[in-house]
């Protein structure tokens, strides 16, 4: 759930590298064959991904804190979607219940993708960046940065190294980095998987409450 994900976080990768479509002017509950896009997809997703170790064992892993709608979000690093059963992200609650799915294209410049009878304005541009992953002494940390700073500290990011993150001040040792990837510029489609009376596309669900350790979104 990157469009409204860590504060901080948030603010990087949509104010500095990217910029939302029109999405925000549709109706967040789908209509036509997005009703079946997303009966599907709930259906399916639920029943492969029902907990975070189904995701981790299918090659997704947690590179996000908990975001301010409840959130929590792991990646595979497989950035095109190439069918409705092939989501680049998985959203779980704090207690671990599947609660959503980013679907991705790259962005080569062109248009929003027409896929699977969705609304083409609903798809978002996020721009690229790096995301890194520490874990020193049991306590993950999870964190971003521009490509401008990761290789003015030597970086590489087409092949990023865990040393950069140490370069960077973030982490002690390389050891400590469990995960430094690019996240490419993508067209992006958000959807919750779970029931939201708001509609499958709104940016909250009032059936997911945040915990207390959420982060708030700084935008």
């Amino acid at each position: 759930m990157i469009r409204r994900s860590l504060g901080a976080m948030a603010a990087l990768v949509i104010l500095a590298f990217g910029s939302a479509s029109a999405a925000g002017a549709l109706s967040p509950k789908p209509a036509g064959a997005e009703v079946a896009f997303v009966a599907g997809i709930s259906k399916d997703l639920n029943a492969r991904f029902p907990t975070e170790a189904a995701a981790e064992s299918a090659g997704y892993f947690r590179y996000t804190n908990e975001d301010d709608t409840g959130a929590i979000s792991y990646a595979n690093l497989h950035w095109t979607s190439s069918d409705p059963q092939h989501p680049s992200q998985l959203w779980y609650s704090a207690s671990g219940k599947l609660i959503g799915a980013d679907f991705s294209v790259p962005d080569t410049g062109g248009s929003p993708p027409s896929l699977w009878g969705v609304n083409p304005q609903r798809w978002i541009v996020f721009g690229a960046h790096m995301h890194y992953v520490i874990d020193a002494g049991g306590a993950p940390v999870y964190g971003a940065t521009s490509i401008a700073k990761f290789k003015a500290a030597g970086g590489n990011p087409g092949d990023p190294q865990a040393q950069t993150v140490v370069a960077l001040g973030k982490a002690k040792s390389a050891g400590d980095v469990k995960h430094v990837f690019l996240f490419p510029k993508i067209w992006d489609l958000e959807v919750w998987v779970t029931p939201n009376p708001n509609g499958a596309f709104a940016e909250h669900n009032p059936l997911v409450i945040p915990s207390a350790n959420a982060e708030k979104d700084s935008m």
